[in-house]
């Protein structure tokens, strides 16, 4: 049987990394990252990666492949995942998928929908509409016609907006109806996922201890750099959060403490979207990342059930 791959995932900040590291040492495994924005390259402590220690300590894949102007979508990461995947396996380790991006994750182990090619017309229309009355106007139409796809897509995310909207109007059916067929279908890949998890409050307190953390350790000098090399302030990758409040700040819209305290505010935003994306997902087993005072052995130990019957295949 061939072996299972192994995930990890979670909401930003829960403390995936230092876990994952672990179990690689443990298990014989190499990390592919799950995670749409460490793809880019110089975008370092805005993305929390894994440090050049922590990646020396346990290889690491799909980080810092990519140029923060170069366009990058879903099938391109599934791409690059494949490729890394057999390339692990074929070197008779085993695969463990770290990090918190959804759709990403379900790309790999799912496949896409295959949506209608792109209308460039109907693409251009659009892109002229949210830069005339802004993305939200977009969004309040993509809540009426696919409420599911507007709960999952942020307000801010104007290329997914507009996809949804594209897919809706070429083909009169939601988008979220489409990918239907993400349960329908047979999984690429077998594989067991963990996804941790802690008390609410306790999320959001290390998300406030990490923000803090980024801006000591040099978050607004990589902006700076980044803006400095000639990136536009539009590029898809500078608009996640981390950088666009940043950005904001340093164009003169709003104070130093405006612009923090608006990233806190993004991020467990965006945790909270991460946990609504992963609880829809019946086959991940929750673990409390506070449930025991060794979450690695606790880990391993649900790994070796698995193992002991025979759902993780033979042993490397």
């Amino acid at each position: 049987m061939e072996a299972r791959l192994l995930c990890l995932l979670g909401p930003t900040a829960v403390g995936k990394t230092e876990i994952a590291i672990q179990l690689a040492q443990r298990l014989n495994a190499e990390i592919v990252s799950v995670d749409s924005r460490q793809i880019y390259r110089q975008m370092d402590i805005g993305t929390a990666k894994p440090t050049p220690e922590e990646r020396q300590t346990a290889p690491h894949h799909l980080i810092d492949c990519v140029d923060v102007s170069q366009p990058f979508s879903v099938a391109d990461y599934q791409s690059l995942a494949d490729t890394a995947i057999a390339d692990i396996q074929n070197r008779g380790k085993r695969v463990l998928l770290v990090g918190g991006a959804g759709l990403y994750f379900r790309a790999v182990v799912d496949g896409l929908f295959e949506g209608p090619d792109a209308d460039i017309a109907l693409r251009e229309r659009l892109e002229q509409e949210a830069a005339q009355h802004g993305v939200k106007i977009l969004h309040g139409r993509l809540r009426a016609c696919d409420p599911a796809s507007a709960e999952r897509i942020h307000p801010n995310n104007v290329v997914r907006v507009i996809r949804a909207l594209e897919v809706y109007e070429l083909t009169g059916t939601p988008m979220s109806e489409h990918q239907q067929q993400w349960h329908q279908g047979s999984q690429r890949y077998p594989f067991i996922a963990f996804c941790l998890t802690m008390p609410r409050a306790l999320l959001y307190q290390r998300i406030g201890q990490r923000v803090d953390m980024m801006l000591a350790n040099g978050l607004i000098a990589e902006v700076e750099s980044l803006l400095a090399a000639g990136y536009a302030r539009d590029t898809a990758a500078l608009r996640s959060f981390g950088y666009k409040e940043l950005i904001a700040y340093l164009d003169g819209k709003c104070t130093y403490l405006e612009a923090v305290e608006q990233l806190k505010r993004n991020t467990r935003r965006f945790a909270k979207r991460q946990l609504t994306w992963f609880r829809k997902d019946t086959r991940l087993e929750w673990v409390d990342r506070n449930s025991t005072p060794d979450i690695v052995a606790h880990l391993l130990e649900k790994i070796g059930g698995y193992s002991r019957s025979r759902l993780l295949g033979p042993e490397n």
